[in-house]
């Protein structure tokens, strides 16, 4: 069984920046693609940015694109997103998943929420303006 764990979200002024880390257990995280999405209230669930098994791709939303970064320490089984100049319209609930299905090669990323399989409990971020 895989478990991810977010945490780091919370309140924060619009222009500040928040760090967020997702923590996976059960099985080698150097296997898994993993992927950060969103969904505030009323809209649907959106990828935020993804992230490949090796590390070596990645891609972004354009409405993040400059301000967050994903990255990955496989040593320490975590992936994190680093949020800079936040805005209010980044509010949203933010979960992060995990791909553990064989699938392309390791440097694929995946953009669609269908192609994961595990995701985590999920963790408010509120931008105030």
């Amino acid at each position: 069984q895989v478990q991810l764990v977010e945490s780091g979200g919370g309140l924060v002024q619009a222009g500040g920046s928040l760090r967020l880390s997702c923590a996976a257990s059960g099985r080698i995280f150097s296997y898994f693609a993993m992927g950060w999405f969103r969904q505030a209230p009323g809209k649907e669930r959106e990828l935020v940015t993804a992230i490949s098994r090796s590390g070596s791709s990645t891609i972004y939303a354009d409405s993040v694109k400059g301000r967050f970064t994903i990255s990955r320490d496989n040593a320490k089984n975590t992936v994190n997103l680093q949020m800079n100049s936040l805005k209010p319209e980044d509010t949203a609930v933010y979960y992060c998943a995990a791909r553990g299905r064989i699938g392309y090669s390791g440097s694929y990323v995946y953009t669609s929420w269908d192609e994961y399989d595990y995701w985590g409990q999920g963790t408010q971020v509120t931008v105030s303006s």
